[in-house]
């Protein structure tokens, strides 16, 4: 069913504690994730797009992070009170994440057969031999050139671009429901990251997965997302689809990344656009619009009160803004 929810996220909150006080990473971001759609999470660095995804999967290195509130629904069960047990079966099989640096993520001193192997016989049962089958299979899908031969290198004989297919490869190899891919094309060159974001578009489609893609490239979300949320310090601040977001975006903060992004169609010479000031200091903040002190259109009240999302567009979309306020109704 296209509309059939595979994920649901229910005022998560994500904080660390730290020597000069709590940093509320992730606060009170709430999302939905149909079959088969690509949701792009965007935002500058800092505003808890990485973290929300990090406690989808449970990653959240404690202390200092914890997941203090929140629910995560996934197959009818949250993924917050699930056991080591749930969470070894969940991780990988049904849930498989794509990290920025593959380089980091690959174990330097072990063949790439090894980690390929061990993750499709943990969770698929297979012997020896058939997982290897399996891992070669994965491999030239993912366009690894001769990859019955490549499949006994070590990460450090693949380029980048090579190394971050193998990370799609090891990420697709059991056939997960939920794809999540952090800053998958970070550390690309531009001709490679193009290769990359058309490699998972189109294996999404052919593996029926669902995907999370985290980025602050406004152009790969504009190519690949169908929904698209929009974060900024620990929240999320506009959710609309990717034609809302780009032909009519609400909330001054989202307005201001689409107007920071170069333009083929503009004057040579012309300056580019920029968000004034920096992104708040996440320790402590106070119950107000944080986003404020950049805003051209700040009013007296978002110095005071923090706005409850509006829905706007017959519930299509919603915008935590004061200027929306009014049309709640």
């Amino acid at each position: 069913m296209k509309d059939e929810l595979v994920l649901q996220v229910k005022g998560l909150q994500t904080y660390f504690k730290t020597d000069d006080g709590m940093v509320k990473a992730v606060d009170d971001v709430s999302f939905d994730l149909k079959k088969g759609q690509t949701l792009g999470i965007v935002g500058e660095s800092g505003s808890g797009k990485s973290v929300t995804n990090l406690s989808i999967m449970r990653l959240i290195p404690s202390p200092p992070g914890r997941i203090v509130g929140g629910e995560i629904l996934f197959e009818d069960k949250d993924i917050l009170k699930m056991n080591n047990n749930e969470l070894r079966e969940l991780r990988g099989n049904k849930i498989s994440m794509i990290f920025q640096d593959p380089m980091t993520c690959l174990n330097p001193f072990l063949r790439v057969s090894t980690q390929l192997v061990e993750t499709i016989r943990l969770h698929q049962g297979l012997g020896k031999k058939d997982a290897k089958s399996k891992a070669i299979e994965v491999l030239d899908k993912v366009g690894i050139p001769a990859a019955e031969r490549r499949v006994d290198n070590y990460p450090h004989q693949f380029s980048g671009g090579m190394r971050q297919r193998v990370m799609i490869a090891m990420a697709l190899s059991c056939n997960p429901e939920i794809l999540i891919a952090d800053e998958p094309t970070t550390a690309l060159d531009v001709t490679i990251q193009a290769q990359i974001l058309e490699l998972m578009q189109k294996l999404a489609i052919e593996f029926g997965t669902s995907t999370i893609l985290i980025t602050h490239d406004l152009g790969v979300v504009a190519g690949l997302c169908d929904e698209v949320c929009v974060m900024y310090a620990g929240k999320i601040v506009e959710r609309a689809s990717n034609n809302n977001i780009f032909e009519d975006p609400k909330h001054p903060y989202t307005q201001g990344l689409i107007k920071s992004v170069p333009r083929m169609d503009e004057d040579e010479g012309s300056k580019l656009f920029s968000i004034e000031g920096q992104p708040p200091n996440l320790i402590d903040l106070p119950e107000c619009c944080p986003f404020h002190p950049r805003c051209p259109e700040a009013m007296e009240i978002c110095r005071r009160k923090y706005p409850e999302p509006v829905l706007l567009d017959g519930d299509s979309r919603s915008v935590s803004c004061w200027l929306y306020k009014d049309k709640e109704e």
